[in-house]
């Protein structure tokens, strides 16, 4: 499959748009000198890029070796936006998350090898081997999903947040709910309809729009009747702002500023990250409606080698460090693939565990060649009527 980039077409890549209360944005590249513990932890966010980087090229050859069935959609070069949105998250705090979500696991503390087994379909796995690619769930990280249905994580996002409204008060100590989507989900009905609850009932919510440029393989502007899609929620008197999410520190300043409005105010905020995907929508997609010159537009603005020369050129790391950091990367996406290999199938007498969080009657209970009726019951129920 060959490398290819989002476009967006008749939108800038960096600036401000006109109106936008967003913070500023940090060109990479510069040779400024780094603050000694700003370049230390701007080292640890590069270590993460690069292990979600190397654990989404994995998971692509692992796909079109058939290891991973289903659908299989990647974080590649989204990492800056990944790693900046999960950084001011608290532990307390609940993420609600799209379909393209692998990187958000890994930068909330799932192990490289669990969600690489959840992708095997391995009872190891971060969801036990139920959910696949696209419905990673980890209660004890308050990772509430991967949603397959496009827009289906922003009502009950929206509900988590009126729960913790109905339980906390406003302040440092209340959580808060991020919710992620792509730029397709904010023309559905679900969009405005949460966004319009959240303001009335003044929810903890930190909606993030993550921006490629495409739904699918359809541009913003060609879809939205307001591409600028952090404007969004004035409908609502929903604050908007739009961040660089090829700077990671420019998206954690941004995903701090509106995590802390809605622990301490309760109040929800509308964040649009204009990032970008290496590949097609997903890992089939050969995105043959991209232009050449938009692929390698997209592939000059790669977050992970822009954030690399931005620590090499400030003395925070040389080219020696930044090489063993991808070497560590590499092989603990070998580590998780060996995991995962070695992880057990699921048992397939469980099939319909955690169909309903408490019993119900009528739930489903039989698999495949099972007959309809135990032996006897189908005489109980002809002698019944």
């Amino acid at each position: 499959m060959t490398d290819q980039t989002a476009t967006r077409p008749g939108r800038p890549r960096r600036g401000r748009a006109a109106g936008a209360q967003e913070p500023a944005v940090g060109e990479p590249g510069t040779a400024t000198a780094e603050p000694a513990v700003e370049a230390e932890t701007l080292v640890g966010y590069y270590r993460q890029m690069s292990l979600i980087r190397a654990f989404e090229l994995r998971a692509s050859e692992m796909y079109q070796r058939a290891r991973i069935g289903g659908y299989c959609h990647l974080n590649l070069g989204e990492e800056a936006t990944v790693v900046g949105l999960m950084a001011p998250l608290a532990p307390s705090d609940y993420l609600f998350t799209t379909y393209r979500e692998h990187g958000y696991a890994i930068a909330r503390g799932a192990s490289p090898g669990r969600v690489m087994a959840e992708l095997f379909g391995k009872r190891d796995g971060i969801s036990g081997g139920w959910g696949g690619s696209m419905h990673l769930f980890d209660k004890e990280a308050k990772l509430y999903g991967g949603y397959g249905i496009v827009g289906g994580q922003i009502p009950l996002a929206t509900g988590a947040a009126l729960a913790i409204a109905q339980r906390n008060g406003p302040g440092p100590d209340s959580p808060a709910v991020m919710c992620l989507m792509g730029d397709g989900t904010t023309n559905i009905g679900a969009f405005h309809e949460s966004l319009n609850l959240a303001a009335v009932w003044h929810l903890p919510a930190v909606y993030v729009v993550v921006n490629n440029g495409l739904g699918m393989g359809t541009s913003v502007d060609a879809s939205s009747g307001e591409p600028d899609l952090y404007k969004r929620g004035a409908s609502y008197r929903i604050p908007g702002a739009r961040v660089d999410g090829d700077d990671v520190v420019a998206v954690r300043e941004a995903a701090h500023a509106a995590l802390e409005r809605a622990r301490n105010e309760h109040q929800p905020m509308l964040l649009e990250a204009v990032s970008h995907r290496l590949r097609g929508h997903s890992v089939v997609d050969p995105a043959r409606y991209r232009s050449a010159e938009d692929v390698e537009a997209a592939k000059k603005a790669d977050p992970v080698p822009a954030l690399r020369e931005r620590l090499v050129a400030s003395g925070a790391l040389d080219a020696d460090a930044a090489d063993r950091i991808d070497a560590e990367a590499e092989a603990a996406v070998d580590e998780a693939v060996v995991f995962a290999e070695r992880s057990p199938d699921p048992d397939v007498g469980k099939l319909f565990s955690n169909v309903y969080t408490t019993p119900v009657p009528n739930a489903p209970h039989q698999l495949p060649g099972d007959p309809l009726f135990a032996p006897g019951e189908l005489e109980e129920h002809v002698a019944a009527r």
